[in-house]
């Protein structure tokens, strides 16, 4: 269904001055491809075939040639019977000759895309259930979570911005199933290694910034790390910003310097203010003025005022796409985010709250939350960290459990190639001389189960990290995990026998 002649390839790469030598080569120049890949294991019939990565090995390529690859695009030449096509820079060009190959699918969908350190899955899914109910679930999604491309048949996402040949083969598959609109995070990563190159968002939105992906194999740097997420403002038609995030007075700068419209949203001096309400799970929300039309009270089916933020973003999403207040209101009460914020409840009223949070912000709001709902009990945290990336979330979360643990287990987090030991002192290195009560337990099983044993009335415990997954990142395997989730669940059940 979907092809390109190596003439289209030459052609396309010269107008994008992509390509290393404009001299076209007299042979093969009418080789028609049939199939795009990055990986050696997936090899089809007439596949044109892309060395990408700092580290990518001859190996592969000799493995692809082997299956029977003709031609492969790089920025080195390689010693292979293949023929070359070499270019300036291979990230941009596979996000080009995708687009292309896939016949421009991203013209077809009203595309929003969601930026922050935190928040962005649960935005996505208010988004998603707004618009599905107003447009009838034709909407894609695609999150670090989940991904659908019909609106209703959902996958587990293997990275929260697919590689630019997955995300256009993605979006041609939406749009063949007549889906109108895309909600997709767009992560840091997703800039700096320009899987989302030459993308132009009908909506884009800031959620917040804090230090996070700082790493040898992610950001050097904050700055590097900030001015990636900065790109989504300029690959924007308008934008939607947290009033109240670190940094505004730079994004702001960024919209105004180059004529991106804007909407506010947050406190006192925001284009739409928050306003709390005694129901923890209700919001008002008030335009100064209400030219969204949005103007109301809202209910969610999540606890914290966190959430009221995630909520305004897409509540200002959906009014710029003309959807009624009504229809929001009726939507967000039946939006539910997996591995966000699930509560259970022990027999004897103690809450476990099971969450992806894996960073200062997150664990921080989680546990603010916790003390709010429960002021006269214990805030329980049990956490890790994953390894071979983000180092510095470590010392940020042992920060954070300083200011609102009462207890804090520190267990395992998908450890990687890296020693969980090593990842629980870098985090523990930040709780010196503080009031916390610690405990070390690896092995997260007994981790949850050490919580629950401890969890009184009154308490509240959180455990973070891996929400609903049940699985172990080890030395580059998938192990078996019961889950947080489950374990409680199954200590619940056991408890009222």
């Amino acid at each position: 269904m979907y092809t390109i002649t190596t003439n289209e390839l030459y052609n396309l790469l010269i107008e994008h001055d992509l390509l290393k030598d404009t001299a076209i080569p007299s042979v093969n120049k009418n080789t028609v491809f049939r199939y795009l890949s990055y990986d050696s294991r997936d090899i089809q019939e007439n596949t044109l075939f892309f060395c990408k990565g700092m580290n990518f090995k001859e190996a592969l390529l000799a493995d692809a040639v082997e299956k029977g690859v003709t031609h492969y695009v790089s920025e080195v030449s390689y010693n292979v019977t293949a023929e070359a096509i070499l270019v300036k820079d291979i990230r941009e060009t596979m996000a080009i000759v995708a687009q292309a190959f896939y016949r421009q699918p991203q013209n077809s969908l009203y595309k929003i895309g969601i930026t922050g350190t935190k928040g962005k899955t649960t935005t996505a899914y208010f988004i998603k259930k707004i618009f599905d109910d107003a447009f009838d679930a034709k909407v894609a999604l695609f999150s670090s979570e989940e991904t659908t491309l019909d609106g209703t048949t959902f996958t587990a996402s293997k990275l929260t911005t697919p590689e630019a040949l997955d995300l256009y083969k993605q979006m041609a598959t939406a749009v063949e199933a007549g889906v109108t609109h895309l909600v997709m995070e767009v992560s840091s990563q997703a800039y700096k290694t320009k899987r989302v190159h030459h993308l132009t968002f009908e909506t884009g939105i800031f959620l917040n910034i804090s230090p996070d992906h700082i790493s040898p194999i992610e950001h050097a740097t904050f700055e590097e790390y900030f001015t990636c997420k900065q790109q989504l403002l300029l690959n924007s038609k308008q934008m939607i910003i947290n009033h109240e995030s670190d940094h505004y007075a730079e994004l702001q700068e960024i919209c105004e310097t180059h004529a991106i419209p804007y909407y506010t949203f947050g406190k006192a001096g925001s284009d739409y203010y928050i306003e709390e309400m005694d129901n923890p799970r209700q919001f008002q929300l008030t335009g100064h003025p209400d030219t969204l039309h949005v103007d109301g009270e809202y209910q969610l089916a999540q606890f914290g005022t966190f959430n009221h933020d995630n909520a305004a973003a897409a509540i200002l999403t959906a009014g710029l796409a003309k959807i009624s207040t009504a229809s929001i209101q009726k939507s967000l009460p039946t939006s539910h985010v997996p591995g966000r914020m699930n509560l259970l409840e022990k027999a004897n009223g103690a809450y476990f709250f099971v969450d992806y949070a894996h960073n200062y912000l997150s664990i921080k709001a989680m546990g603010d939350l916790a003390r709010d709902l429960r002021p006269n009990g214990r805030v329980i945290i049990v956490t890790g960290s994953a390894g071979d990336k983000a180092q510095s979330r470590r010392p940020d979360i042992g920060r954070a459990l300083a200011e609102c643990a009462d207890v804090a287990i520190i267990t395992s987090d998908d450890p990687g190639f890296e020693e969980p030991e090593m990842i629980a002192k870098e985090i523990l290195a930040t709780l010196d001389n503080s009031a916390v009560e610690i405990h070390v337990e690896l092995d997260r099983s007994k981790a949850v189960t050490l919580a629950f044993s401890m969890a009184q009335s009154e308490d509240t415990v959180i455990l973070a990290g891996k929400g609903t997954e049940q699985m172990m990142k080890v030395h580059g395997k998938e192990i078996y995990y019961e889950g947080d989730f489950h374990i409680t669940q199954r200590l619940i059940q056991e408890n009222l026998l």
